[in-house]
């Protein structure tokens, strides 16, 4: 009988997986390479099949462009230091989220693209390709959301940025799940 305490493929991959915030390589992060990864990463859990995400991509071209337009939507004094921050991923894919009136529905999508994103972190880190998910103040802004075309119904969950790395970031302690665990009693 297989010992209980090996770990699978996953679970190693879960348990490795780490943000990974600067140190990129000049590695190109391309389109084609983050298709792929959401080709799979979409097979995530959606009620009703309602799949309700899309996505728009910032390649190393449009990046400076980008930036700079977003950051303009800072005050003056911060716009410089946003650009900058907004120019160290290789890329940028912005997860847009479908926002229906209808609460359960709501919290049913949030859940299913943070699913998605999670898989999409996974398969990118098994590449070597490190992500981490930013939820800056910006992705609020409704100037963003037009900068982006992104609709009233619409919700900028994040923005996912993205680059290659050669040194694994430090490994971080996880509070013991028996700290977070009970068991119901009548």
């Amino acid at each position: 009988m297989e010992n209980i305490k090996q770990r699978s493929q996953l679970a190693q991959i879960i348990r490795e997986r780490r943000a990974v915030k600067k140190g990129y390589t000049n590695k190109e992060v391309t389109e084609e390479v983050v298709l792929d990864l959401l080709d799979s990463a979409v097979w995530a859990p959606t009620h009703g099949m309602r799949q309700p995400w899309r996505f728009i991509f910032i390649g190393q071209d449009q990046r400076p462009d980008f930036a700079r337009r977003v950051a303009a939507t800072y005050p003056e004094e911060k716009q410089a230091n946003r650009e900058a921050y907004l120019n160290e991923p290789n890329a940028v894919l912005v997860v847009v989220m479908d926002e229906p009136d209808n609460q359960k529905q709501w919290d049913e999508n949030y859940g299913a693209v943070s699913c998605m994103i999670q898989n999409f972190w996974l398969l990118a880190w098994e590449q070597k390709l490190g992500v981490v998910w930013k939820t800056n103040p910006h992705i609020y802004d409704p100037k963003v959301k037009d900068i982006l075309q992104v609709s009233e119904h619409e919700k900028i969950v994040g923005f996912l940025h993205m680059g290659y790395f050669d040194q694994d970031p430090v490994e971080k302690e996880r509070i013991s799940v028996s700290d977070k665990f009970s068991t119901y009693n009548k």
